[in-house]
């Protein structure tokens, strides 16, 4: 695999950096390449969260070209719409979280909040498939809600999107989150995977 671009989207809390390096120890472990870039918005929790995450035999620079990532992790579906506008390509793979968590600039008043159906169908014309799933409600089902990164990870993975082991995936969550909730985001992981198999999970093509 010569290159494998992935964003993923959230806002402050969610662990949306913990999520990157999750994935990129993961591929290194499966002999990758790895470049991984953050991005902060103004306030560590309800400001904007961005990791990039850049996987291949030959990659070099850690910022991902526009239009460019084959895969987006959205954790919370504003900030999924706002970064797919500018990064997904056009073949690429979108996975939704339903649940809200409004940015601090719409708590604020300087921002609106489409509904949850109009973002997924502008995500829609931006690339070839959107799948939403209540990812929140599964990571409570694994025993917390702090462990949504986890079950979104596993997510990507269950697509068969993501070129890396999940072994290795496995590997990298036990050493990345904190002691003692090894098997909650372990569990967390399995069910994510699980989501993408079912048929309840909605899944738009245009």
């Amino acid at each position: 695999m010569r290159e494998f671009n992935l964003v993923i989207a959230g806002v402050g809390g969610q662990g949306s950096i913990l999520s990157s390096h999750i994935v990129g120890d993961a591929a290194i472990r499966d002999g990758y390449r790895v470049r991984v870039a953050e991005t902060y918005g103004a306030a560590m929790r309800g400001g904007a969260v961005m990791g990039q995450i850049r996987i291949g035999t030959d990659v070099q620079e850690p910022l991902i070209p526009e239009d460019s990532a084959n895969a987006l992790v959205a954790l919370e579906p504003l900030e999924g719409l706002r970064r797919g506008v500018r990064y997904i390509n056009p073949s690429g793979l979108i996975i939704l979280n339903t649940h809200r968590l409004s940015p601090i600039d719409v708590n604020l008043g300087r921002a609106s909040y489409p509904s949850l159906d109009k973002i997924a169908q502008q995500l829609k014309q931006l690339c070839k498939e959107v799948t939403t799933i209540d990812g929140t409600a599964i990571a409570e089902k694994a025993g917390s809600s702090r462990t949504l990164n986890v079950v979104m990870i596993g997510a990507l993975r269950g697509s068969g999107v993501l070129p890396i082991s999940e072994q290795s995936l496995r590997a990298a969550i036990r050493e990345r989150v904190p002691p003692g909730t090894q098997d909650t985001n372990l569990k967390a992981f399995e069910l994510g995977i699980e989501a993408m198999s079912k048929p309840i999970v909605n899944t738009r093509s245009r």
